[in-house]
């Protein structure tokens, strides 16, 4: 880490326009959070320029990568990587040397690895069953939509003209991947899936920072780090207090395998060994740190916002589809309620008359069908078999008939 900034240097000279001053992120934190996180949530002049600066870094690795791929022919190029992804280096005749380093650095697994806590995360996850989609979709994904600095990217590549319930089942996809056991091990699925859409970011990076319409000055490097590290901490730190929110009850060993799990899920997508984070508390202030990079809802917001909302009425049940197509998009719209809070579902364009419902009427419950199997013997696994089951169906719902396949990005 460089030495600190003289006391006048407020913001570093290249900071993109969507960041906020240095004065503006010095506000004092709360005893009771100051205390359960051990520090203040406010960042030292040093973590504020490292958060700025790193939204001029994209993934160094992959973008050499893909920079040799462009050269060689990229067709050609990328078929040989998803060669070597699938069936390994040695399935490839004479790999070329830049395929052959990359596939070194993401084989050679980082010294921290545990991977006893990667299957403790993945089983927490199965039992969590629909309350982690509710999550995921209604508080990570919605509310992410609230910050629109993140929102330039998904708009530029066509995330509302190309389909969201498409996009929302491809993320779904690439979550249960990881997630499944032994997901993230050298050719399971959550690997193979996690390296195919850092390909895809890499190539997306690319191809916008080239456009004349992306203003670097105000947004930074699309899909740079630390969009990419705030986009991860929401399967972590923002699932487990979701869950919480939801009457799950959470160990705090279960807290640091789902925090291991996806710390190595976002090391594999090309997230900088730097910005993981290990401890939900850690993770708590590092998505705070993010959260300065961010501009405040716009349009995009809106648009991105009333698309998600509409999902649900493209799902593809197979018994009374059009009753529960929109029986799910009032429990969604009812969760996003809970989560957010009237105010800010105005903000997205979303009606500010919808009632919390859903996550209300279910929270003893919950409580009560979560904490019991803790204390009986049989019943974690079968709530673990049953809320895998759940998330299956869920995903089922979301493709339906359509290949469960991930995106092939923009070349």
């Amino acid at each position: 880490m460089t030495a600190s900034a003289p006391v006048h240097a407020i913001d570093p000279p290249a900071a993109p326009a969507r960041v906020r001053p240095f004065a503006k992120t010095q506000a004092a934190t709360p005893a009771w959070k100051r205390r359960l996180l051990g520090r203040p949530l406010a960042p030292s002049r040093q973590e504020y320029h490292a958060v700025v600066g790193a939204l001029s870094e994209g993934d160094r690795e992959m973008d050499a990568l893909v920079a040799w791929m462009y050269d060689y022919g990229l067709g050609e190029a990328r078929a040989l990587f998803e060669q070597a992804l699938n069936n390994g280096l040695d399935s490839l005749e004479a790999p070329p040397e830049p395929l052959r380093r990359f596939f070194a650095g993401v084989e050679q697994a980082p010294a921290w690895l545990d991977p006893a806590l990667l299957e403790q995360g993945a089983r927490f996850i199965h039992g969590t069953g629909r309350a982690a989609h509710f999550v995921l979709r209604d508080l990570a994904l919605m509310g992410g939509y609230l910050l629109s600095g993140f929102n330039q990217s998904l708009v530029m590549t066509g995330a509302l003209s190309k389909g969201t319930a498409r996009r929302v089942a491809e993320t779904g996809q690439w979550w249960i991947d990881c997630t499944e056991p032994g997901g993230l091990t050298r050719f399971g699925p959550g690997f193979r899936s996690s390296l195919h859409v850092r390909l895809v970011h890499a190539l997306v990076r690319r191809n916008l920072a080239a456009r004349s319409e992306w203003n670097s000055d105000t947004w930074g490097l699309p899909l740079s780090q630390i969009d990419m590290a705030a986009t991860y901490l929401g399967f972590s730190v923002v699932m487990l207090g979701g869950l919480r929110m939801l009457g799950i009850p959470i160990s705090g060993g279960e807290s640091r395998a789902v925090m291991h799990l996806w710390s190595y899920a976002c090391w594999l997508m090309g997230v900088d060994s730097r910005w993981l984070r290990f401890s939900e508390r850690e993770g708590m202030v590092l998505l705070h740190h993010t959260l300065m990079t961010q501009s405040r809802p716009d349009w995009t917001s809106r648009e991105l916002g009333q698309a998600l909302a509409e999902e649900p009425m493209a799902r593809h049940y197979r018994v009374l589809r059009s009753v529960r197509r929109r029986y799910a998009r009032h429990v969604h719209l009812s969760v996003t309620r809970y989560f957010i809070g009237r105010e800010k579902m105005g903000q997205l364009g979303l009606s500010q008359r919808v009632l919390p419902w859903y996550p209300l009427a279910g929270l003893v419950p919950r409580l009560i069908g979560y904490g019991v199997p803790r204390f009986v013997p049989g019943l974690r696994g079968w709530q673990q078999r049953r809320g895998r089951r759940a998330q299956l169906a869920t995903l089922a719902s979301m493709f339906g008939d359509q290949e469960r396949g991930l995106t092939k990005g923009d070349g």
